[in-house]
């Protein structure tokens, strides 16, 4: 028994000696509030061929930005579930099966947006009517100030509508096209540059991604110093691009009709 105990003990009094330096975790977009998507309700409005990121929830602002560099390991989309014939006309309207991919952004001036990463996409029919969640298999490194959005090149029941006014979403469409959902602008390579000057109030995009942020270095105290180690093992992902100052965008924008969405 004696020995049963030393062993936690000596771990305990290491634990004390020697601060670590952890990495925290971070799930962006999250709110206590959850947002249910619109589908199946008639109408069933859904996001469209664009990429988009929600702007503002309630009070919180930059919802979607990260507040520490990192690396992105997963992301998550709440989704409706549309009925036979509400998927029928999305798919015969919106360039067939639902699909979305998350999508890393650089902000510059005059909410000009250069895409700098973005993850495999994702068929989403099979998981109508559920939370789900996508782990990467190459996470993805982020710096802090990027934005994530999320890119749906056919159609995704991941909007949510009939908020608050104080709720809003940005698409990559031009401010004369904010109520045009059938033409694709959804951002689909690395480095393309887009202005989102369509803003869609009252409606909140179903989606999150998880951060896990680069570790600290501990504070050193007292006169003994006590060496930690830090390992960060970055992994490389294909479709990362390099990494320039960030800007923060001004707000000039057009507030369309119906959240954004388009529906049956």
């Amino acid at each position: 028994m004696r020995r049963l105990l030393a062993a936690p003990a000596a771990i305990l009094l290491l634990a004390i000696a020697a601060p670590t330096a952890g990495a925290e975790i971070i799930e962006i977009g999250q709110t206590p509030e959850v947002a249910r998507p619109a589908c199946p309700d008639k109408p069933c409005l859904a996001m469209t061929r664009t990429t988009g990121y929600q702007a503002k929830v309630g009070t919180a602002r930059g919802l979607m930005t990260i507040p520490k560099s990192g690396r992105i390991v997963a992301w998550t989309v709440a989704l409706g579930n549309p009925g036979p014939e509400q998927v029928k006309y999305f798919q015969t309207n919106y360039g067939g099966p639902s699909q979305a991919q998350l999508v890393l952004l650089k902000p510059g001036s005059k909410l000009n947006d250069t895409v700098m990463a973005m993850s495999p996409i994702v068929q989403l029919e099979p998981y109508f009517n559920s939370t789900a969640q996508f782990p990467l298999v190459r996470s993805i490194p982020v710096h802090k100030g990027w934005v994530v959005g999320i890119t749906v090149p056919t159609w995704a029941p991941i909007l949510a509508v009939g908020l608050g006014n104080d709720t809003s979403w940005r698409a990559s469409r031009a401010q004369d096209k904010c109520d045009d959902n059938s033409t694709q602008t959804a951002q689909l390579a690395l480095q393309d540059v887009t202005r989102y000057l369509c803003l869609y109030r009252t409606a909140r995009v179903t989606y999150s991604a998880t951060l896990i942020a680069y570790p600290t270095h501990p504070k050193k105290t007292g006169t003994t110093t006590t060496p930690t180690t830090t390992t960060t093992t970055p992994t490389t992902t294909t479709t990362t691009a390099t990494t320039p100052t960030t800007t923060t965008p001004t707000q000039t924008t057009t507030t369309p009709k119906s959240g954004g969405g388009a529906g049956t």
